[in-house]
């Protein structure tokens, strides 16, 4: 049996250090990312659903726009409900309703500058028969 070589004692700590910066911050760049796209994704979903309350036949756009609050505040923070608009729009010539949502995310962690995020959604306009 050979004994180890005195001269790499200690490699281990280095090599890991090395790893580590390189490894952590790539980590925690794609968590950030996971994060943006997750909040993204979540007010375009809380923009449809507001669309679709709004356009059916005894709802009006401030129900929509409600509906929309609702469903961002129940699934992140109220923080990205603030700017929520519901108007009249078209959808492929036809009248219907937009809902409107733009929110701040950190872009650097917790506490870092902030990306802008709009988030639209659309809906044909129930007629009342």
């Amino acid at each position: 049996m050979s004994r180890p070589d005195h001269g790499e004692r200690g490699s281990a700590v280095v090599d890991f250090v090395l790893v580590v910066l390189v490894v952590l911050p790539l980590f925690l760049g794609i968590l950030q990312v996971a994060l943006v796209l997750h909040v993204r994704n979540t007010l375009t979903s809380a923009a449809s659903e507001g669309a679709r309350y709004a356009a059916t036949a005894d709802r009006t756009f401030a129900d929509g726009a409600a509906r929309t609050r609702q469903q961002i505040t129940g699934a992140l923070a109220a923080r990205f409900a603030q700017e929520v608009s519901a108007h009249p729009g078209t959808v492929r010539g036809m009248a219907g309703v937009e809902v409107r949502v733009a929110a701040e995310v950190p872009a650097l962690g917790l506490w870092g500058p902030a990306v802008r995020l709009v988030a639209t959604g659309h809906a044909v306009e129930e007629v009342a028969p």
